[in-house]
């Protein structure tokens, strides 16, 4: 079995996010990090890998992003990958959510993995949809909010096939149970582990490991359908939201009297 894992550079979560107002793009000039929701998706792949119901062959970390994003790249070896793949060019910027898992999936394509792994979202953009649009494009099997995967190996089932994956999702009222045939893409919940630290010994060498940087003609991708100008989704314009009033603080000089105080301000708001 080969394990893709999609990862992603986000502006660290300390950060104040805030919107280039002259092209409608996040503003990422400081300080960025792994996807935190993409380390669950590490993690499972290497449980997988370290579990031996199926042979894995690699894990295999994907990314598209500027040049910086190497540095996502390399925390996720560091986690436990064992090369990455690395896809940058000045086309692809700008592009939303359909034309990046356009992009990501003329990636995935290259390297023909058995199962495709990522976090349930992005930091930044949240959307929740990256793997359902990767899944269509490649033509595979999707799940989202994933919660627990168990592999069962490929001898179960008809000549050719790769197995298939248990697994239980999250619902809105509930838990699904679903058996899903590989291929497929699976967006993993952040409830499904508990991803590890890397080692001191991991991180120095992360940089060691191979690194494939692709451009997207390399990946046969059509500049035509990725970039900003060519996305469907175009920015028009963002305003910060409407500044809270001051909240009320009570001071508990007097017992009652606070008390009293407090009762006050919430007959007042009909909240008695």
């Amino acid at each position: 079995m080969k394990i893709c894992v999609l990862v992603k550079e986000v502006p660290d979560a300390a950060v104040e996010k805030k919107v280039d107002p002259s092209t409608g793009r996040m503003d990422r000039s400081g300080e960025k990090n792994l996807n935190p929701y993409d380390t669950h998706a590490i993690e499972a792949a290497m449980q997988i890998k370290e579990g031996g119901s199926v042979p894995v062959e690699e894990v295999v970390a994907v990314t598209m992003g500027p040049d910086s994003a190497v540095r996502a790249l390399h925390k996720a070896v560091s986690l436990g990958a064992d090369r990455s793949v690395h896809l940058s060019d000045p086309a692809v910027a700008g592009s939303d959510v359909a034309a990046t898992g356009y992009a990501l999936a003329k990636t995935l394509q290259r390297e023909s993995p058995d199962l495709v792994l990522l976090g349930q979202q992005s930091d930044d953009g949240e959307c929740y949809t990256i793997g359902a649009v990767v899944a269509e494009h490649l033509g595979m099997p999707s799940l989202t909010q994933v919660i627990k995967m168990d592999v069962e190996p490929s001898e179960s089932h008809p000549p050719g096939g790769s197995g298939s994956l248990r697994c239980e999702r999250q619902a809105e009222y509930g838990y699904d149970t679903v058996q899903i045939e590989l291929p497929a893409v699976i967006s993993v919940g952040d409830a499904i582990n508990e991803p590890r630290y890397p080692s001191l010994k991991a991180i120095m060498g992360a940089k060691k490991k191979p690194l494939d940087t692709v451009t997207a003609s390399d990946v046969g991708v059509d500049p035509a359908k990725v970039g900003g100008d060519n996305s469907g989704a175009q920015w028009v314009g963002a305003k910060p939201p409407p500044a809270k009033a001051a909240g009320e603080i009570i001071e508990d000089e007097d017992t009652g009297e606070t008390v009293e105080k407090i009762i006050a301000w919430l007959d007042q708001r009909k909240l008695l």
